[in-house]
């Protein structure tokens, strides 16, 4: 008698592409014109979820440290039918734990996946309706002032843009743009005020229609965070001061609300998780995206009725994108007719 055995389910392909940048994308810390980025394709079923990771040297994960994570848990993908994504990420969570950005990449495919083999989006799977979502915002990354005032007029009338800031001439930047639109404004200085600069730029910020201010100091500057909590004139936002789930706490009497990025926590699985606990603190919460194409972003749409501020601009900022899926117009998005997160790679 022949022995049972479990027959390969799950196909695994991990892709490789350079995204090219309409502009060169400047934030207090580099310059980008091209970003490298890890796409994830599961398929089972004559079915495909897409998933993806940007590589990003500031927390240093790189396609290939991803890649060969990712190939740790191959054996368990081909023997594993997919019924349920948190399952999935919490049994593969052991040998992936340290590379987030390769978990995410695999959680968004495994959900995009989900979702086609059910039928549905995945917004809809977890309850959701698609009302009363937040706009994104467009961003607009660090450059001369006159520039800046272009990129911005490329996509007028935007709802809100957000303002990469971090210079010696925060403010005139932000008077100058102000010219040129009634839409609301949030700044990001990505760590690169102090809380004496912070707390002084609140002020004039907020009489120039500033929403907030995202991370305006180093990520261990706890101390000076609670003073920029208790005296800014502005609500403050924690983006590398909240990377994984263990972090939500210790916003709390620092940070207003929170800016949640799927690659820095591994997906949206610990995604939801955290969006749960914020809430649970009184604290709000934003999901962000890096500089991804419609593949990442698709996926980040799903959250969008738990969130009150969204940043998925990624595959606007691109020259040319790989992937189909959700749209945005003037700020809103329009999920696509695909189940799942609705991807399809071009």
């Amino acid at each position: 008698m022949e022995s049972d055995r479990r027959i390969d389910t799950m196909q695994l392909k991990i892709h490789e592409f350079d995204l090219p940048l309409a502009h060169t994308f400047t934030i207090s810390r580099e310059s980008i014109t091209v970003q490298k980025t890890l796409i994830v394709d599961l398929e089972e079923d004559g079915y495909h979820g897409y998933g993806e990771a940007t590589t990003n040297n500031y927390y240093g994960f790189t396609f290939e440290n991803m890649a060969s994570a990712l190939e740790r848990v191959r054996s368990e993908l081909v023997t594993h039918t997919l019924e349920d994504p948190v399952s999935l990420w919490q049994q593969l969570h052991p040998k992936l734990k340290d590379n987030p950005f390769a978990q995410c990449a695999l959680d968004q495919a495994a959900y995009d996946l989900w979702g086609k083999k059910l039928g549905q989006p995945v917004y809809r799977l977890w309850g959701l309706e698609p009302e009363h979502l937040p706009p994104t915002n467009y961003t607009i990354g660090i450059d001369e002032i006159d520039v800046m005032v272009e990129k911005m007029q490329e996509f007028p009338n935007w709802p809100v843009y957000k303002i990469k800031l971090g210079t010696s001439h925060d403010l005139d930047i932000v008077r100058a743009l102000r010219e040129h639109t009634d839409s609301a404004f949030r700044v990001d200085a990505n760590c690169g005020w102090s809380a004496e600069e912070t707390i002084r730029n609140s002020h004039e910020l907020k009489q120039l229609n500033v929403e907030f201010i995202e991370q305006p100091l180093p990520a261990e500057q706890n101390s000076e965070m609670e003073r920029v909590f208790r005296e800014s004139a502005l609500p403050v936002i924690a983006d590398e001061s909240c990377i994984i789930e263990s972090d939500v706490e210790h916003c709390v009497n620092r940070f207003h609300g929170i800016n949640i990025k799927l690659v820095k926590c591994g997906g949206l699985t610990p995604a939801r998780r955290m969006i749960e606990e914020a809430r649970g603190l009184g604290l709000q919460v934003m999901v962000g995206c890096m500089t991804e194409s419609t593949v990442g972003i698709s996926a980040i749409a799903q959250l969008l009725p738990l969130l009150d501020y969204v940043d998925m601009d990624g595959a606007l900022l691109l020259a040319q994108d790989i992937a189909s899926g959700i749209t945005i117009d003037q700020g809103r998005c329009q999920y696509s007719n695909e189940n799942g997160c609705g991807v399809t790679l071009n």
